[in-house]
């Protein structure tokens, strides 16, 4: 052989090594990662990070990009991408906000393996289920104390305490239009009082709000701080506040709270089905619940959990018995004359950049 024939020969062993290598390494890499899902979800952002890094360890072959937002701003992204849907999932989107999709034909028709273990009220009656409820969360009152005292603030034990006057630009509450627990605090106050009897309440506590935010943990946050001394809220919010050091209580009013379920669901029109069933099965199992549990009030599964620090026991007793389909089908007006009563002190969205 010719020195440049052995020349040309090496060279083309070593170019036909190269296009192994990288066939190699691209079967690997398409083996690795078998799908790619893009997800909506409403969970707080320090949760979702824990959530996603769960779902991570169970399926490292699939990749998730998330979309998180607030309760308001998800479900008017779903319902305006209804006839070209961008998300494969969504996942811990109110319930009031699934029924609604529902009605729309926006759902594949999926019953997750081991649903039969979840508590029936999270589960959807159809069959195959169209969406099913995982966790779930409650309203509660955060005070802060060095606030209430420097003001003279008294301790307010009932939703109906919110009204006295001292209150006056203490109160910070969520907009109902962006915030699921905005809204479920509306729909629970007409559902324990009627409309009339709500709609005045309502008109009395808009006298003492400063300000309606677009985040349901946000008053809460505000009240730790101390911007406002009380802040409407949910209580494993107000929880994880105090015992980061914050001087607040956590008030779980004597009339009854509301409380919202939080369901996930696979989007029609979704061209990664496998991955987004492998998703929402992951999503019932006990280890996700064990997951969801420290992090919010009650979830669809009995799962043991270490006490959580300055939770209020009494959440789980005060819980209204939630008609969310009556909710649901009212929403849109219910909204409606809220903003048309009370949007004026809401805070200004952010814009997007």
């Amino acid at each position: 052989m010719t020195h440049e024939k052995y020349l040309f020969s090496r060279a083309l062993r070593r170019s036909i090594g190269v296009m192994i290598a990288s066939a190699t390494l691209a079967v690997s890499a398409s083996i690795a990662l078998a799908a790619e899902l893009t997800v909506y979800s409403t969970t707080d952002s320090d949760n979702l990070k824990i959530i996603a890094k769960e779902f991570n360890k169970a399926h490292p072959d699939i990749k998730i990009n998330w979309h998180r937002d607030s309760t308001g701003i998800i479900a008017a992204k779903l319902l305006a991408e209804k006839d070209n849907p961008r998300a494969d999932a969504m996942f811990a989107v109110a319930a009031t906000s699934a029924l609604t999709m529902d009605e729309l034909g926006m759902f594949v028709p999926y019953t997750p393996k081991g649903v039969d273990k979840l508590d029936p009220r999270y589960k959807d009656k159809n069959d195959p289920m169209h969406w099913i409820g995982i966790y779930g969360w409650a309203a509660a009152i955060c005070l802060n104390t060095v606030e209430a005292k420097k003001k003279n603030l008294p301790t307010p034990k009932k939703w109906s305490d919110l009204t006295n006057p001292v209150y006056k630009g203490h109160i910070s509450m969520p907009n109902p239009a962006s915030s699921g627990t905005g809204f479920l605090d509306v729909s629970s106050w007409i559902q324990i009082w009627g409309e009339d009897k709500a709609w005045a309440y309502m008109d009395k506590l808009h006298e003492n709000v400063a300000v309606y935010t677009h985040s349901g943990s946000k008053p809460c946050k505000q009240a730790a701080a101390g911007e406002y001394a009380v802040g409407i809220s949910w209580p494993f919010r107000g929880a994880k506040l105090k015992s980061k050091g914050a001087p607040i209580d956590i008030i779980v009013p004597e009339e009854g709270i509301g409380w919202e379920m939080q369901a996930v669901a696979i989007m029609k029109g979704t061209k990664q089905l496998k991955a987004a069933k492998t998703f929402i099965d992951w999503a019932v199992t006990e280890h996700a619940m064990e997951t969801y549990a420290p992090r919010y009030s009650v979830v669809a599964m009995p799962v043991k959990i270490q006490k959580r620090a300055n939770f209020p026991p009494e959440v789980q007793e005060r819980m209204i018995d939630n008609d969310f389909v009556w909710a649901a089908k009212n929403k849109k007006r219910l909204i409606a004359e809220w903003r048309k009563r009370y949007d004026v002190k809401s805070e200004p969205k952010k814009k997007k950049k």
